[in-house]
This record gives structure tokens, C-alpha cells and sequence, in this order.
């Protein structure tokens, strides 16, 4: 994105922010602008040294409009303060513009967050239904099960709420339609992209709350997201968005049927079919069972990579290089592949067997055995995942703790004993809880004889 003329929220060139030097913008939709932000002096140590500054304009506006607007901050800000997973994006900061001298800006709310490489969306564009496509849908799939496992519905998932970051990972992001279940509905505003609503939303009555929402909302727009990223081309028939959403209405009462796309491979027209139930009862329910089957289909084990962009230690320049020119649209970028300080294990990417040296931009060199990353994100005993499928290849195979059992990516009672035996080995509070102390002891201990 270039220019400022189509930004819902425009911020000139420079504008500082707390901290934070407004550069260019990255993407703007209906009520907000995301704009790349360089932290300005060494005031804040533990922020990083860039970031994507998301402005809602919440200090303008009719009061109709602000009404809707803080409601559409306030959902974001609260889920993103009390969850903190993986695939979800970060939020590190909330700021309010005081600036009685730009009025279109003064009262804007400003959330800081991660700055990713692009959006999914984006990369569609370039690239249609991309050989990375099934690796890819099973880290959404992985971000919207940690999503519902909070108990949180995100109402809007869409390929331009799919952001790819620099490392090559996914986070889901957008959450200013979310919304906290209550018992089984949550109450989300009336408004949601057509395309990837399912039909219940389509004609449903606006109650005083909000619309009422299921958890298989998200499992529709989940089937409708895969369908797209696997083949090209939307589930439904039509070549308007308001024909595909007569095709989905039709479809619910009955009185069309289901085409699937001839290119959808075949491991994932089940997983498409039932996740495109005509009624909410009729779609698989369960994120979990979805994410198993989803990896499975994607021939990956528990909630696979995608390439990484920029990888750090080792190299392989015709692969690495055709897919970040085929997926962002950079053929005629020339990427540079530096082979610094090699460590054991660095002349192949990482696998559970065999962990390898990488270097973290924050915490410095550790082993990784999958590419997961995860520093400060805390698992414990009844988890499941990919983090704690990588805790388990470290403890097996850097560590040596073979008692840690199968690595299936369920922290069971096995991994916590191991766990427990590795913290008293390292000298850690013995709780059985794998956090920044103990991933940061997993990563950088040396690998057992």
C-alpha cells in the first residue's frame, strides 16, 4: 500500500506517537489504518525497534459513529491484553493521540503491535492457491483453536486477517468483531464480510447485545478460507459477492446443493464439506478434532511451518528464493543467504530428531527442533500443540530425557515428570511449568552426550 488517499485514518510521514515515529502505511479498511512505526531512542528497551501502529479513530466522528468505533477498539484491546498465544498477533502497547492541533487525529486510539512481512490476502493475489497452501492452513487452523480454547469467537476470519510474518509463521489478527462466548453464543456487532459469513448471519435479526454468534461461525469461514487458498476460487457459485451470497442461502434451506472445486485435493474435500454445514449443527463443532485432521490432510505434525522467508542459519537459495518471489510477489528481489559462526545441526533445517542452532533477534542463539520460536508463551499440564510438541522433542532429543514418552504434542503426565526432571536439572523452580525460564534453559542448554 502507497499513499495516503485512501487510508480510513491518514497520519502524515513522521508524526510521533508516545515513542514511536510514524513511517509508511501498510493497510487501511473500513475503520482503520495500520501504519510500520520505528521506536524512536532507547527509552523502552524491551519494545522492539519496529512495529505496526494500528489508528481507529475514536476521537472523531458523529457520536453514532464513536459509539461503534470504541466498541470495535474495546473488543480488540481486551482480547489482545488477556490472551497471549502464538498464532494470535501481539499487542504490546495502547496509546491515545493528544493533539488538539491535528483535531482529525486527537482522541485516535493507537494499538502497538507485531509488524508482519504482509497479509495472506495479499499474497493470494500474487500467487493463487499456493503449494504452501496446506502447511498454511493448519497454523490458522492451530490459531483459531487457541482462540476458541479461550473461549473467544473471531467473527471476521478472512484471508486479510491472515498476516505471514518475517520467520515465516502465521497470526491470526483483527479482532475488533470478536467476541467472549456466553455459555453457547457470543454477542458480536451486525456486520461481517459476506463472503465468509456463514448463511445464519446472512438474514440474522439484530438483537440489543449484538448478533448472536457461534464458535461454527468461524469453522465456516475456516472451510470458505481453505477452499480459497487450495484452489483459487470461493466454495460458492457466483461472480458477485451478493450472488455468492444468495448461492449460501439457497444452500442452507436446501435448495442447492454443495459444488466443491474439482482442484480441491482430495484429503481435504471431507475437512471443506463439514466445515460448510448448512446449519450450524451440521458442521464439525470441535476446533481440536478440526486441527488434527487438518494436519493430517496437510501431511504435517502438529501445526507445520510454512518455509521460513529469511531463514538465519542455513541456506537453500533456488528453494527458499522461489517460494518468497512465488508467495509475496518479489521476483526481482535478490536475497542474500549469509552462513555465519555455523553450529552443530545448522547445515539442515531443524526436525524433532535433530534440533539446530538459530539465532533470535531478542534472546540470542538457542535450538529449535520445528521453527516454533516460542519464548514467552507459558504451556502446562492439559495443553496441546505445537509448543508443547516442540518442549517434548527438546527434552527427548537435546536433552536426553527420554521419559518425556511420545512426542504427540499433548502435555500429559510423562511431560510434566519430564519437565519436573529437567527444571531440577537446570536449577529452575521445579513446577512443571515450561515459561520463559525454562524455554530459555531448553533452548540453550547443550545437547546430552
Amino acid at each position: 500500500m502507497t499513499g495516503q488517499e485512501s487510508c480510513a485514518v491518514p497520519v502524515p510521514k513522521g508524526y510521533r506517537v508516545g515513542p514511536w515515529e510514524i513511517r509508511e502505511p501498510l493497510a487501511s479498511g473500513a475503520f482503520a489504518t495500520v501504519y510500520t512505526a520505528r521506536l524512536v531512542g532507547d527509552a523502552e528497551p524491551e519494545l522492539p525497534r519496529q512495529a505496526a501502529l494500528k489508528f481507529l479513530p475514536t476521537g472523531t466522528r458523529t457520536p453514532r459513529q464513536l459509539r461503534h468505533l470504541r466498541e470495535l477498539a474495546e473488543r480488540e484491546m481486551e482480547l489482545l491484553e488477556r490472551l497471549r498465544a502464538p498464532r494470535l498477533i501481539r499487542m504490546y502497547d495502547t496509546l491515545t493521540v493528544d493533539d488538539p492541533d491535528h483535531p482529525e487525529l486527537d482522541g485516535a486510539t493507537v494499538l502497538v503491535l507485531e509488524q508482519a512481512e504482509g497479509s495472506l490476502d495479499a499474497a493470494l493475489k500474487r500467487t493463487p492457491a499456493p503449494d504452501s497452501g496446506p502447511a498454511l492452513l493448519a497454523q490458522i487452523c492451530e490459531g483459531l483453536h487457541q482462540l476458541h480454547h479461550a473461549g473467544w469467537v473471531h467473527g471476521d476470519l478472512k484471508p486479510a486477517n491472515v498476516l505471514l510474518m518475517k520467520d515465516g509463521t502465521v497470526r491470526l489478527a483483527d479482532f475488533n468483531l470478536a467476541a467472549e462466548m456466553e455459555g453457547t453464543h457470543a454477542f458480536a456487532p451486525a456486520f461481517a464480510t459476506p463472503d465468509y459469513a456463514p448463511p445464519e448471519l446472512l438474514w440474522s435479526e439484530m438483537e440489543e447485545r449484538g448478533t448472536q454468534i457461534r464458535p461454527t461461525a468461524d469453522i465456516w469461514a475456516f472451510g470458505v478460507l481453505a477452499h480459497v487458498v487450495l484452489t483459487g476460487a470461493f466454495p460458492m457459485s457466483g461472480g458477485s459477492t451478493e450472488a455468492r451470497s444468495d448461492a449460501a442461502m439457497r444452500y442452507a434451506r436446501g435448495a442447492e446443493e454443495l459444488r466443491l472445486s474439482h482442484q480441491l485435493p482430495e484429503g481435504w474435500r471431507e475437512i471443506v464439506r463439514d466445515c460448510l454445514g448448512p446449519t450450524h449443527e451440521q458442521r464439525a463443532a470441535d476446533t481440536a478434532s478440526l486441527l488434527r485432521r487438518v494436519e493430517q490432510a496437510a501431511g504435517t505434525s502438529r501445526s507445520a511451518r510454512l518455509p521460513r522467508l529469511r531463514p538465519r542459519k542455513w541456506r537453500r537459495p533456488v528453494l527458499v528464493a522461489a517460494f518468497a518471489a512465488a508467495l509475496l510477489g518479489t521476483a526481482t528481489v535478490t536475497y542474500t543467504y549469509a552462513l555465519k559462526d555455523e553450529a552443530p545441526g545448522a547445515s539442515a533445517p531443524p526436525s524433532c530428531e535433530k534440533p539446530a542452532m538459530y539465532e533470535d533477534e531478542t534472546h540470542g542463539r538457542g535450538y529449535t527442533a520445528g521453527w516454533n520460536g516460542t519464548y514467552d508463551f507459558a504451556i502446562k499440564q492439559g495443553d496441546g500443540g505445537s509448543q508443547v510438541r516442540e518442549a517434548q522433542c527438546l527434552l527427548k532429543h537435546l536433552h536426553g530425557i527420554t521419559e518425556v514418552g511420545e512426542v504427540d504434542g499433548d502435555f500429559g503426565p510423562l511431560t510434566h515428570a519430564a519437565v519436573v526432571t529437567f527444571q531440577k536439572r537446570a536449577g529452575l523452580d521445579a513446577d512443571g511449568i515450561v515459561g520463559p525460564n525454562s524455554w530459555r534453559a531448553l533452548r540453550k542448554a547443550e545437547p546430552a552426550e
